[in-house]
């Protein structure tokens, strides 16, 4: 038995019938490197032979009575691979447009709470006879990081690689209800200690955050309920569309060589290029710049290799999407960058984790529910306008099942007033972008796939005329 953290278990509070706090990756197989050919049946088999690794596939929720603290993570016994694990085609000619039509529909459903939290779709009949895995994971038990480790123990470094039985698995004996109830009373009983060690933190965090802004010349973290509305930013439905695209890694990295900046503030200057781009279209380009939540991991090195869990902050930053030449605009992001970096260390990386612990599951559900069933994300100030995630992936070819992978689309989740996420990962010399968004609030969702390697090759061209 393992509880929740209060970060984790807020994933579950805050998601209502239309926010689905559940992740999602579209990854794409070459299956011509398989020994023998591909089957469905071999990777059914190479999944069941590492279930044993990856503990929350085979884990469940279970709730305290009378929501008396976060619930807890115990085995399912009676789970069922087959009930997770799915098996569907694309009609011909299997195009990306296709397997993201699909991806949406995935995304657009809830996953079933009585189970171990997670599904696998492999999407068969791509064009040139690749396959696809769609991967879905609810919040609660996955980050960016962890999730990009999840990939060590599934895929493999050859495609040839010995598949090793699995020991037999037998489940823990779930809790009573009684001693849920006693593991419940126990923690909230250390509650008013533990809010004597936070506030103090906080206040001094607080502190630290004034010191650091006053003491800087440049610009700062970026103000939540500041950003311009858009019109991806009202209530949502419950259902999902996504596109993909990908750029070179290399023009990338040339951007940040000749201008001095980071691969992130490249992906969030190629970002609001494209964003720029797509508001024109649609005649909703606003005079503000767009804020963008950028979630930041904070595990620390030996935490790294953690499968499971969230151990992420977050940090509010300007796109600076109202200034029309691309360098300035870069610029202008890497110095906002910088500048909510500084501040987001003073604040402390452990600030959201430590007060998430006192977050009540009834109040808190209530709450979510309430505010998406009235819709007030469109009554109050924008608190921002996207979320944009940028995580650095393997840069060695893997393997799954002996077919290797292609390319590594992953998607974050969306939320009532910022119906748009943009979720960013490397994979060998290519960077790839996964879009979801609202299917009633965000039209063209592929328009703005497109208006990325446009945004990209603007800065390349910069960059080239910069003197080495």
């Amino acid at each position: 038995m393992e509880r929740l953290t209060g970060l984790d278990a807020s994933f579950l509070y805050f998601e209502t019938p239309t926010m689905h706090m559940h992740v999602c990756a579209t990854i794409i197989f070459d299956p011509s490197t398989v020994e023998g050919g591909y089957s469905y049946d071999n990777v059914r088999s190479v999944i069941e032979s590492r279930l044993h690794l990856v503990k929350p596939f085979r884990r469940k929720l279970a709730s305290v009575p009378l929501n008396l603290h976060h619930p807890v993570w115990v085995e399912d016994e009676n789970f069922d691979l087959d009930f997770h694990l799915h098996r569907i085609g694309l009609p011909s000619p299997g195009t990306m447009e296709q397997l993201g039509e699909i991806t949406g529909d995935i995304a657009s459903r809830q996953l079933d709470r009585s189970r171990p939290l997670w599904e696998m779709w492999i999407v068969e009949g791509l064009d040139n006879g690749n396959i696809a895995l769609v991967a879905k994971m609810h919040h609660c038990t996955i980050d960016g990081v962890s999730g990009a480790n999840l990939m060590v123990h599934l895929f493999d470094l050859d495609p040839n690689e010995t598949k090793e039985p699995a020991p037999e698995w037998k489940p823990e004996k779930s809790p009573s209800d009684v001693e849920l109830v006693g593991y419940g009373l126990v923690s909230r009983l250390r509650r008013p200690l533990n809010i004597f060690k936070v506030v103090p933190q906080t206040l001094q965090s607080v502190g630290s955050f004034i010191s650091a802004r006053r003491g800087r010349e440049g610009p700062g973290m970026a103000a939540p309920f500041t950003a311009p509305r858009t019109l991806f930013n009202n209530a949502i439905t419950a259902h999902r569309q996504v596109s993909y695209t990908r750029v070179p890694l290399e023009d990338i990295k040339k951007i940040k060589r000749a201008f001095g900046t980071t691969v992130n503030d490249v992906v969030l200057a190629v970002t609001s290029g494209a964003l720029r781009r797509y508001l024109e279209k649609y005649e909703e380009i606003p005079d503000k710049p767009l804020i963008a939540t950028c979630p930041v991991s904070v595990r620390s090195d030996d935490e790294k290799e953690t499968v499971g869990s969230n151990q992420v902050s977050a940090m509010f930053t300007s796109l600076a999407s109202d200034i029309e030449d691309p360098v300035e605009r870069l610029r202008a992001i890497s110095a906002s960058t910088k500048g909510a970096k500084e501040e987001h260390n003073a604040i402390g990386a452990d600030m959201l984790q430590n007060w998430a612990e006192f977050a009540a599951p009834t109040t808190f559900s209530l709450a979510a529910r309430a505010y998406s069933s009235l819709k007030l994300a469109e009554r109050h100030p924008v608190v921002h306008n996207l979320v944009i995630s940028n995580v650095p992936g393997p840069p060695i070819p893997l393997y799954f099942a002996g077919a290797r992978l292609t390319a590594l689309y992953p998607l974050g989740p969306i939320f009532d007033g910022a119906a748009l996420n943009v979720t960013v990962i490397s994979y060998m010399d290519n960077v790839d972008f996964g879009f979801i968004a609202c299917r009633e609030t965000v039209p063209g969702l592929w328009d703005l796939a497109g208006f990325i390697p446009e945004a990209v090759a603007e800065l390349v061209k910069e960059a080239d005329s910069v003197p080495a």
